[in-house]
C-alpha cells in the first residue's frame, strides 16, 4: 500500500488518525451536558439534534456544505465576461486566500556547490533564498552545452515519506546516505528512473528544492503535520500559502537564470508536487507550461466517505481556507489558461473518483476551447495504471515538453 498522502497517496500502514469513527453530539445535547443536564433540553424535538453529529470526520449535514459550493468566480459562472479581468481577479482570490504575502528577498545564489558530472550533463547544489524567511538548499542540473536552455521546476510530491524531497526525483549525488531511500522511491513510483536526470539528458535545466518538511527542511512526521499547520494559522500564515509562495519564488528564480531561456520554463511534478505545478502556472508568469501527473479533481467529488483528503495531516499543504466559496480545483488550474498544461491520470488510482476525474476534465476542456486553444490542453488517462508515473508517461511528457516550449 503506498505511503500516506490525501489524494496524493494513501496514508501509511498504523497512522492513527486525528478522529475515530465514533459519532459524537454536540449542538443542543452538548449545551444540555454543559449545563448539568443529561438530556436535550425540555420541550425539544428529537429533530433538533439532527445535523448535530459527527460521521467519521465529516459532520453529517456535510451534503448540505458541499451544495453551498457553487463556485461563483469560476470562468463561465463568473459575471466576468473579459477572460484577461476574469484571470485577474481570480488569481488575486487565489493570492488573498493565501495568507502568505508576496516576497521580493534578493535571492543571493551561491553556485557551484558540490558540482559534479552525470551523462550528458553538469549537478550543482545551489543555495538561495527562496523566501524572507529563510536559505535552501537546491538540485541544479544544466546540460553539456550551450544555452539558454529550455527549464523545469521539478516540484516532488508528499508520500508522507519526508527524509527525502528533492532527492525523490533527482539522484542525491552530494549525499549518498539518502541514496537508498531515493532509489526505493524512484522504483516504486518512477520506474526507478530520477526524472530529474532524465529531463536534464534530454536537454533541460532542472531545478528541485525541498518543500518545507522534508529533506534538508525536515524531516517531520505524518503526527505533526497538522501541528505545523495550525501554529501556522495561529501565526497568520499559512502551510499551503507558504508552499505556494515558494514554488513562485523558485520559479522566478529558474527562469532569471542566464542559462535558461525564461520564455521556456515548464513546472512539472507527481501527486502533491502535481497540484504543485498547475497551481504554480496558475499564480506565475514565469512558468509558461505544466505538467501534473496524477493530481486532478473536482472537489465536491473527491470529498466522499473514505478518500484521504478527509483525514486532515497531509491535506493542509493542498488547503487554502475558504478558497472553496469562490473556486474549485480546476477553477484555479484554469487561470493559466491559455498556457500548454498536460494532465495525466491513472485510472485505477485510488485517491480519484472517476468522477472527480471527468467534472474537472470537462472544466478544463471548456476553459481551454473558450479561449480557442483546445490544442494545447492535453488530458491523458492510462485505464490500467493507478498513483504512478512510469516511464512510459515520462517519456510522453519530455515529447510533449519538446512540443511545446
Amino acid at each position: 500500500m503506498p505511503a500516506g498522502e490525501p489524494a496524493g497517496h494513501p496514508d501509511p500502514p498504523g497512522t492513527r488518525r486525528a478522529v475515530g469513527r465514533r459519532a459524537f453530539v454536540v449542538g443542543a445535547g452538548a449545551a444540555a451536558l454543559l449545563t448539568g443536564g443529561g438530556s436535550p433540553a425540555a420541550g425539544a424535538e428529537p429533530s433538533a439534534l439532527a445535523g448535530a453529529a459527527l460521521a467519521g470526520t465529516l459532520p453529517d449535514f456535510h451534503p448540505l456544505l458541499k451544495d453551498e459550493l457553487r463556485f461563483p468566480l469560476a470562468w463561465g459562472t463568473s459575471p466576468l465576461r473579459d477572460f484577461r479581468t476574469w484571470r485577474r481577479a481570480a488569481r488575486a482570490k487565489v493570492e488573498e486566500h493565501l495568507f502568505v504575502g508576496r516576497d521580493d528577498t534578493p535571492y543571493d545564489p551561491e553556485f557551484g556547490q558540490d558540482r559534479d558530472e552525470g551523462d550528458g550533463y553538469s549537478r550543482e547544489s545551489v543555495t538561495f533564498s527562496l523566501t524572507r524567511y529563510g536559505r535552501v538548499r537546491g538540485a541544479l542540473l544544466t546540460p553539456h552545452g550551450t544555452g539558454p536552455f529550455p527549464a523545469v521546476l521539478l516540484l516532488h510530491d508528499h508520500g508522507a515519506k519526508f527524509d527525502i524531497g528533492k532527492e525523490k526525483l533527482v539522484r542525491p549525488w552530494f549525499d549518498e546516505s539518502r541514496l537508498a531511500s531515493a532509489r526505493a522511491w524512484a522504483d516504486r513510483y518512477f520506474s526507478g528512473r530520477f526524472v530529474g536526470d532524465e529531463l536534464a539528458r534530454r536537454g533541460y535545466v532542472v531545478l528541485a528544492v525541498d518543500a518545507l518538511g522534508w529533506g534538508d527542511r525536515g524531516p517531520t512526521t505524518y503526527e505533526e503535520q497538522q501541528a505545523l499547520a495550525s501554529n501556522l494559522y495561529n501565526l497568520g500564515s499559512s502551510l499551503a500559502g507558504l508552499m505556494a509562495r515558494e514554488d513562485m519564488r523558485a520559479a522566478g528564480f529558474l527562469a532569471g537564470l542566464d542559462r535558461v531561456d525564461r520564455r521556456r520554463v515548464a513546472a512539472l511534478g507527481f501527486s502533491m508536487g502535481a497540484f504543485r505545478a498547475w497551481q504554480t502556472a496558475a499564480l506565475s508568469d514565469d512558468i509558461a507550461a505544466a505538467v501534473s501527473a496524477c493530481w486532478m479533481t473536482g472537489l465536491k467529488e473527491v470529498m466522499v466517505p473514505g478518500n484521504n483528503i478527509l483525514r486532515g495531516q497531509s491535506s493542509y499543504y493542498m488547503l487554502h481556507p475558504g478558497l472553496a466559496r469562490h473556486l474549485d480545483f480546476p477553477d484555479v488550474a484554469s487561470i493559466g489558461a491559455p498556457k500548454p498544461m498536460f494532465f495525466l491520470h491513472g485510472g485505477q488510482d485510488p485517491l480519484f473518483t472517476s468522477e472527480g476525474v471527468r467534472v474537472a476534465h470537462e472544466k478544463l476542456r471548456a476553459v481551454w476551447r473558450s479561449r480557442h486553444a483546445g490544442e494545447r490542453l492535453r488530458l491523458r488517462t492510462w485505464p490500467e495504471l493507478g498513483h504512478v508515473f512510469t516511464a512510459p508517461m515520462q517519456d510522453e511528457t519530455v515529447d510533449w515538453l519538446d512540443a511545446v516550449l
